[in-house]
């Protein structure tokens, strides 16, 4: 199955962005509601550290055979099975003491996780037309964003009504959007080609789709994430700048509580204006990309929005008090969405229908695996060094990796754009032998596949983290 022919199912976009917005809240939710469960229990930041690290590795661990599973079985049995099971988790969840128990359980859950998420990310290429791209992974990045938001004011709310309990038993309702999902969905991918719902384009239509300027080797079997030019540079710059910039999540709340002197509301508050940012940088996104049918603009884009949090990060080491945060994370937030939706796209874009699963999960074991470090280094730093210095090298060193990656940037942008050169000179002269084969009264055809030039958007059969992934 490739992308849509006719009409976009949008239905299908917004059930698909309603469940993963559910399960993001739920997530958000519970993680609240074990940080303190483990605290009331008496565990110290050597348990909470092994949480987030149980929270994390699988999806990091398990990219590859999770991207593999997702693209070779049904999309529709993968959801509704592993959302029951990240339900059954989450109730077990809500009856675990023991911190060893918890920590396990929550790896258990990840693993799930690790396996939805390049799911749901190679489902939405095949909802919608390419046009209509940027504007599905906006709407998918909005409800990831407010179920961001939302899930850890439910969690203060619920923890201090109910104890942790309740929290984690909504966390596991949540998961059954995954099912209710997988259930109703009209477009599905993955296992035998039967089950596809949208029948591949004949080529005289996929001719006449305008298709990007530079574009992926065209099929499953020609192409490689390691081979792709584009895609790999994106991937290393995002890894690198999330490593440098990443620990600020362990080292904001010391420089706002302590450093600056801000309540826990303003703490709260500075955590959600990156959240909110997301909403109108991946609009804008989705608006400035229509006008992008080059992938190396993409690529550029990325590179700029990736520069522009760190610019925010180096700022912040310079305020006052912590209301300045605020503004400053909003425009973090914004850059970090829009580099959300320009990478979401490329992957769309880059790899085949039958592989994009794979390719969404190597891009959020990156993420995440730039993620974790940014946590370690940042938490290990904060034993010996102050958290001002901190947050100023943190924004100068991703400003810097940013930097260093222009050139490398501009060489992979041109490499394509070669590639693509060489091989329609290949098919020309393959035509012209071809045509002075030709037998009477049957016309020159070029070879089966050797004429491809069906982009990435419609070639063969397709995460923050983040989103797929969030910085």
């Amino acid at each position: 199955m490739s992308f849509t022919t006719g009409e976009s199912r949008w239905s299908d976009v917004w059930l698909a962005a309603t469940a993963r917005g559910a399960t993001i809240c739920g997530d958000f939710l519970a993680a609240t509601a074990l940080a303190l469960a483990l605290q009331n229990a008496g565990a110290g930041g050597l348990a909470v550290s092994a949480l987030l690290l149980a929270a994390t590795l699988p999806l990091v661990v398990l990219a590859p055979l999770a991207g593999r599973l997702a693209d070779r079985v049904d999309s529709r049995t993968l959801l509704v099975t592993v959302g029951l099971a990240q339900a059954a988790i989450c109730t077990m969840l809500a009856v675990a003491t023991h911190p060893v128990l918890v920590i396990g359980l929550v790896a258990l859950l990840a693993c799930g996780l690790a396996v939805t998420q390049p799911c749901l990310a190679a489902l939405l290429p095949a909802m919608v037309r390419p046009s209509d791209m940027p504007r599905a992974s906006a709407i998918t990045q909005t409800a990831v964003s407010l179920g961001a938001l939302g899930g850890p004011v439910l969690a203060g709310l619920l923890v201090g009504q109910f104890g942790t309990r309740v929290p984690l038993l909504v966390d596991a309702v949540t998961y059954l959007a995954l099912v209710v999902a997988g259930l109703l969905l009209r477009t599905r991918r993955g296992g035998r080609p039967a089950t596809a719902t949208t029948p591949e384009l004949p080529t005289a239509q996929v001719q006449a789709v305008p298709q990007p300027a530079k574009r992926a080797t065209g099929t499953a079997e020609g192409w490689r994430f390691r081979r792709d030019p584009l895609m790999v540079v994106m991937v290393v710059c995002i890894a690198v700048v999330i490593t440098a910039i990443g620990g600020i999540n362990v080292i904001e709340v010391f420089f706002i509580r302590e450093t600056l002197n801000g309540s826990a509301t303003m703490y709260g508050l500075v955590g959600a204006a990156w959240m909110a940012g997301l909403l109108p940088g991946g609009w804008f996104a989705a608006r400035l990309v229509r006008r992008l049918d080059d992938d190396g603009w993409l690529v550029r884009g990325v590179l700029v929005t990736l520069a522009g949090c760190s610019l925010m990060v180096l700022l912040a080491s310079t305020v006052p008090t912590a209301t300045l945060l605020v503004p400053l994370w909003l425009v973090a937030g914004a850059a970090n969405g829009a580099q959300n939706v320009f990478a979401n796209l490329l992957t769309a874009r880059r790899a085949p229908e039958s592989m994009r699963a794979r390719a969404y999960a190597s891009y959020g074991a990156a993420v995440q695996g730039g993620s974790m470090t940014g946590y370690l280094l940042g938490g290990l730093l904060l034993t010996v060094v102050s958290p001002r210095p901190l947050i100023a090298a943190a924004g100068a060193a991703g400003l810097l990796v940013a930097l260093a990656f222009v050139p490398i940037v501009a060489r992979a942008v041109r490499r394509p754009a070669i590639e693509d050169r060489e091989s329609e000179t290949d098919r020309s002269s393959q035509c012209a032998d071809d045509a002075g084969l030709a037998t009477l009264g049957r016309p020159a055809e070029p070879e089966a596949g050797g004429g491809d030039t069906v982009g990435s958007w419609l070639s063969a059969s397709h995460a923050r983290g983040s989103g797929t992934s969030s910085s």
